[in-house]
């Protein structure tokens, strides 16, 4: 029982640290564990450190959005999340979206729990099925998103366009560095589609006064939004070659994140978390490594699955603890100077960037700004965006091996 404790105990601290820093993902937390295995396994055993790399993963899917909210910066579960969060702290109220994404997140757990059991059954069975109707799936949810919009030509050239870049920077990614494990293509990606143009364009003056007076989204509003999500969260868990960036896509079509943005904030982090639950689940079904975490699991026996869930449940309890008392030092920010802040967390993540992908990263980072800019000239949604994740999936699923 110590060694599970004390597995806990470390996963929540790194998770933590990954979390609420641009840049480092849990896959990387992940690898350098994974790394000092030799050392840490004969102390931990298999159970301590399934514990610890379990509470790294859940508790680095709550923090995250801490700094989408305060900051701006996007992760690969925070991409579309960087809008309306964000958008509510220029509003003031950005402790209270920081609260709607951990409560979602938190429904999401419980909910992803059970299906994850009844999914070691009937995953088995229909795998061969699922990854032939893949990207006919993608394909009608992002037709959906499209066609219900009001400039749906330019949301059709941002898809494609999107597209095309995800296709050169996942083709070309082995020039990309490779820094600490943490290298993925995905960083510039994201970053220069969903980061970079909010902080470039955002306005100036000062981060207004922060106060939190109670959630406008009822417990009853944010259970039924993380329904969704955390459907979402399942399905792109499951699905070969999908990510929580892809869901975040999928949610949009049933929640517009700028017209009901409380209730996508709640609806995304049900998706983050659910996504890292389905993962557990489908690694024990079948063998597969959803992320970077999972695949660290490689290196030592697997402990039963329901050990798994129970250690992914507590951490997800005390990390959305961690996770409301971050969010009460939100009325520090206060007063900020925000142009200096957005032009010192830009250039931090272009510096970021550069460390872990090197200048091949640059070059996708600045193409995938210019793209990001065109959104907020035209005032169209940012959602075709995802294409950079989407399109490669699509054709992969379609047998067109281009990447």
């Amino acid at each position: 029982m110590i060694p599970v404790l004390a597995g806990i105990t470390g996963g929540m601290l790194c998770g933590t640290v990954s979390g609420l820093t641009p840049g480092i993902h849990a896959n990387m937390i992940a690898a350098l564990l994974l790394g000092f295995s030799p050392i840490l396994l004969p102390i931990m055993g298999a159970e301590g450190m399934a514990a610890i790399l379990i509470a790294t993963l859940v508790t680095h899917s709550f923090l995250e959005i801490i700094p989408a909210t305060f900051l701006g910066v996007p992760d690969e579960g925070t991409s579309l999340s960087v809008l309306p969060a964000h958008a509510l702290t220029l509003e003031g109220r950005g402790e209270e979206a920081v609260r709607i994404s951990a409560l979602g997140s938190l429904w999401g757990v419980i909910f992803a729990v059970p299906l994850a059991l009844s999914a070691l059954w009937f995953i088995p069975l229909l795998q061969d099925s699922v990854d032939i109707v893949t990207g006919s799936l993608l394909v009608l949810i992002m037709g959906l998103v499209i066609v219900r919009s009001e400039a749906a030509g330019w949301l059709l050239i941002l898809f494609v366009v999107s597209g095309i870049l995800g296709l050169f920077a996942f083709r070309y990614d082995f020039l990309s560095w490779n820094t600490y494990g943490a290298g993925s293509i995905l960083m510039p990606l994201l970053t220069g589609l969903f980061g970079l143009p909010f902080l470039l364009t955002a306005s100036e003056g000062t981060i207004p006064r922060q106060h939190f007076s109670g959630l406008s989204l009822s417990t009853a509003g944010i259970a039924r939004a993380a329904v969704p999500g955390t459907l979402a969260g399942l399905i792109v868990g499951w699905l070969p070659g999908l990510s929580t960036a892809s869901a975040n896509a999928v949610i949009s079509g049933w929640i517009p994140y700028d017209r009901e943005r409380r209730s996508y904030l709640a609806a995304t982090g049900a998706s983050t978390l659910a996504n890292a639950i389905i993962g557990i689940a489908v690694f024990v079904a079948i063998g597969r490594m959803r992320n970077g975490v999972m695949a660290a699991f490689s290196g030592f026996e697997t402990p039963p699955v329901l050990f798994l869930l129970t250690i992914a449940s507590v951490a997800a309890l005390c990390a959305y603890c961690i996770t409301i008392g971050l969010a009460r030092a939100a009325p520090a920010l206060s007063g900020l100077n925000s142009s200096r802040l957005n032009t010192g967390v830009a250039i931090t993540l272009v510096l970021v960037c550069g460390m872990l992908t090197g200048p091949f990263g640059l070059v996708v980072l600045m193409l995938a700004t210019a793209i990001g800019m065109i959104p907020g000239m035209i005032e169209v949604s940012r959602v075709p965006c995802m294409g950079v994740v989407t399109v490669p999936v699509i054709l992969y699923s379609f047998g067109i091996m281009v990447v």
